[in-house]
C-alpha cells in the first residue's frame, strides 16, 4: 500500500497529473491549512478565505491532467491563491468604481433615506448590467472604463480595430445605462425624492438619462 504522505510534493503532482485522487487528497492535507492562513492575511474575511481555498482546490483537480510538472507544486499552490485574490480586489475595485461613477445621480443624502441599502441596490443593478454584456464587449469596457486603456491600446491589446473598440463602449454604455435608468425609475416609485423641491425637478427634467458622469469617447 502506497503511503503518500511520504511522497515529494514533486511525485505528487506526477500522480496528480495521472488522475490519482489519493495524491489529491494528501495535496490537499499538506497545504489546505497553510494556504487558508496566507488567503485569510491577505482577505481578512474567513467566509472568503475558504472559499478561494475551495475554488482552489476544486480547479485544481478538475484540470489536474493539465498540470505543468516544470511548476513546484507549493510555488503553484500560493501563487493561484494570490491570483484569486487580486481577482477578488480587482472585482472590488470595479465596483468602488462604479459607485463613485454612478454615484453623483444620487446626490447623497438628499433623496436617499436608506444611503446603504440603496447603495447594494444600485450595485446590484450596475452588476445586473455588466452580466448583460457579451464577454468580448465587458472585456472592452473595463479596459476603457476601469484600467484607463485609451481605443488605441485596447486594440493593440485585444487585437482589434480602434473602430471596433469605439464602438464596443458606446453599446457597452447603451445597455448599462438602460439598466441604471431602470433602477432609477423603480427607486423614484417606491421611496420617492425626500430631497429640495428643485432637485426634483431638475432629476425628472433629464428623463432618467444617465449623463452625470458620462465619459467622453476617446479619439
Amino acid at each position: 500500500m502506497t503511503v503518500y504522505s511520504t511522497h515529494s510534493d514533486y511525485e505528487l503532482a506526477a500522480l496528480l497529473k495521472d488522475g490519482d485522487h489519493a495524491a489529491f487528497t494528501e495535496i490537499y492535507h499538506r497545504y489546505k491549512e497553510l494556504l487558508y492562513i496566507h488567503a485569510l492575511k491577505l482577505l481578512k474575511d474567513e467566509d472568503e478565505a475558504q472559499d478561494v481555498i475551495h475554488e482552489l482546490y476544486t480547479a485544481l483537480w478538475n484540470k489536474a491532467s493539465d498540470f505543468n510538472l516544470d511548476i513546484p507544486l507549493r510555488a503553484y499552490l500560493y501563487r493561484s491563491v494570490k491570483n484569486r485574490i487580486f481577482d477578488i480586489f480587482a472585482h472590488q475595485k470595479i465596483r468602488s468604481s462604479y459607485i463613485e461613477k454612478f454615484g453623483e445621480i444620487i446626490e447623497r443624502g438628499e433623496w436617499i433615506t436608506d444611503e446603504k441599502i440603496r447603495e447594494k441596490e444600485l450595485i446590484a443593478a450596475i452588476e445586473e448590467g455588466l452580466n448583460l454584456l457579451p464577454p468580448k464587449m465587458r472585456e472592452v469596457f473595463e479596459l476603457s472604463r476601469f484600467s484607463g486603456l485609451s481605443h488605441k491600446e485596447i486594440g493593440i491589446e485585444l487585437s482589434i480595430s480602434d473602430k471596433t473598440v469605439k464602438t464596443q463602449v458606446h453599446n457597452a454604455l447603451h445597455i448599462l445605462r438602460l439598466k441604471i435608468n431602470s433602477f432609477l425609475v423603480i427607486m423614484l416609485l417606491i421611496h420617492g425624492i425626500t430631497g429640495p423641491k428643485n432637485t426634483h425637478v431638475n432629476f425628472l427634467q433629464i428623463n432618467c438619462k444617465i449623463i452625470y458622469t458620462q465619459p467622453t469617447i476617446q479619439p
